[in-house]
């Protein structure tokens, strides 16, 4: 086990898992039963973005008043077709990423506070992650219902996650593993640590370009998860 108590937050699309494209297509077709326009989105890519973001961005594009209480609608029927959506991707494109898994168990087993750091809403990630049988892995986490701007999430997140090692956020070690740029500027923005995956559509070198404090193929790269487990 590290001295300095150690929080892990992971995020999911394209970090721990792939969905086939099941979220976006769920965003997508939301969209076109409350507005007739499947093509909200098709102008911007989702990485790195929180899906209160997304749903944002989305309205105005097609000339609707982003309000929170509309956001949250579009949002409620979101979910109910992303259930639909991740119960029909074939399993070859549904997986998890490599060395992800090992890693959750390794930080739990070594008494690290193991969460999430996701734009997903947190029912979102229950979906998503139940799939594959890591939901249950995560107590705590920083969530896109916490806060639209995706370095407040990952500060609830951090603070949940000092909270249940009965420290200070000060006093502990944060670790955000992401696969965007997005992921490691919000770990900068709270003075956490980044480590980034190449499992996304960023590759190693752009992550540290962009400030990574380390990046790796994947989690089952040489030396990765020691990374994680003791910096």
């Amino acid at each position: 086990m590290t001295v300095r108590p150690t929080v892990l937050l992971f995020d999911i699309d394209g970090t721990l898992v792939t969905t086939g494209g099941a979220g976006r297509r769920a965003l997508e077709q939301a969209f076109e039963r409350f507005y007739g326009r499947a093509d909200a989105c098709s102008h911007f890519p989702f990485d790195g973005m929180t899906d209160r973001a997304i749903a944002r961005q989305g309205l105005t594009a097609i000339g609707v008043d982003p309000t929170e209480a509309v956001i949250d609608h579009l949002l409620a029927r979101y979910l109910a077709v992303l259930q639909e959506e991740v119960a029909r991707v074939e399993a070859a494109r549904y997986r998890v990423h490599p060395g992800m898994e090992e890693a959750v168990l390794a930080g739990l087993s070594a008494g690290m506070a193991v969460g999430l750091g996701t734009g997903n809403i947190r029912e979102g990630a229950r979906v998503k992650l139940e799939r594959v049988g890591l939901y249950r892995h995560f107590a705590f986490g920083g969530f896109g219902d916490d806060h639209e701007s995706r370095p407040e999430l990952i500060r609830r997140g951090a603070q949940r996650g000092a909270e249940r090692l009965g420290v200070t956020l000060a006093e502990a070690r944060v670790v955000v593993i992401g696969d965007t740029p997005k992921d490691v500027a919000a770990a900068q923005a709270v003075g956490a640590q980044s480590l980034g995956v190449a499992t996304g559509n960023w590759s190693v070198r752009q992550l540290l370009d962009a400030g990574a404090t380390w990046a790796f193929p994947n989690l089952s790269a040489q030396g990765a998860l020691d990374t994680v487990l003791d910096g």
